[in-house]
């Protein structure tokens, strides 16, 4: 193969075919036989540009008949391994390195435990995703109901908490996002003397934790955002 072909290839995203496709969900009322772009394009449910954007990317490929694309059984399979792919939200460079595994796999069974193992590694990427969303929400209500529960206590004229200067600068620290070992270090205390002077300080906000006693310090304009 000469520069020039390589570099062709390069662009075009070609790989060699793909003997073994794992099995993957195929649309419902689908037509028998080769597709035209329009008929696959419906058929999955995305654009013209979609499939285009997938043969740029060689994710996909696609036989012409005259100047019209069509795409067969093999075609078809590897569109709906791919597809079902970008509904997990899988990136289309792990897509491409799929592709690429499935390319070299020797059996059916190999293309499958290939597959499945991309789905499961998805799963836990996932997984992992809901777990930061749920501790981002947990948060977000938390700071909610504080704030919410904040203008009341300020429509209130509610003094504002009594700190000494070292625990105001303890504050100020933890406001920066400081752990309790650098407050330490910053301080020039022990961390177990800064572990109670936070909760020294937790307790003069009439706060159940560090997020809500900042948060309340910044409302009220103790320190700074």
């Amino acid at each position: 193969m000469t520069n020039e072909s390589k570099k062709a290839e390069a662009r075009t995203g070609a790989r060699k075919s793909i003997r073994f496709l794992p099995v993957a969900p195929l649309p419902e009322n689908l037509p028998d036989g080769r597709l035209a772009i329009a008929d696959m394009a419906n058929a999955f449910g995305v654009t013209h540009r979609t499939l285009h954007f997938y043969e740029e990317k060689g994710l996909l490929t696609a036989a012409r008949v005259g100047p019209m694309r069509v795409y067969g059984p093999t075609e078809i399979q590897q569109m709906a391994v791919v597809n079902t792919c970008r509904e997990t939200g899988m990136p289309v460079a792990v897509i491409q390195e799929l592709l690429e595994q499935l390319s070299a796999a020797e059996s059916q069974e190999e293309a499958d435990g290939i597959f499945r193992m991309a789905m499961t590694a998805r799963k836990r990427e996932l997984a992992a995703q809901q777990s930061t969303i749920r501790r981002q929400m947990q948060q977000i209500n938390e700071l909610l109901d504080f704030t919410g529960a904040l203008e009341v206590e300020t429509n209130d004229n509610t003094p504002q908490a009594h700190l000494t200067a070292v625990e105001l600068r303890c504050l100020t620290l933890m406001a920066e996002g400081y752990p309790t070992s650098r407050i330490a270090r910053a301080l020039e205390v022990e961390p177990g003397e800064v572990q109670i002077m936070e909760k020294a300080i937790i307790s003069k906000f009439n706060s159940n934790n560090r997020f809500q006693a900042v948060a309340k310090a910044v409302m009220l304009g103790i320190v700074g955002h």
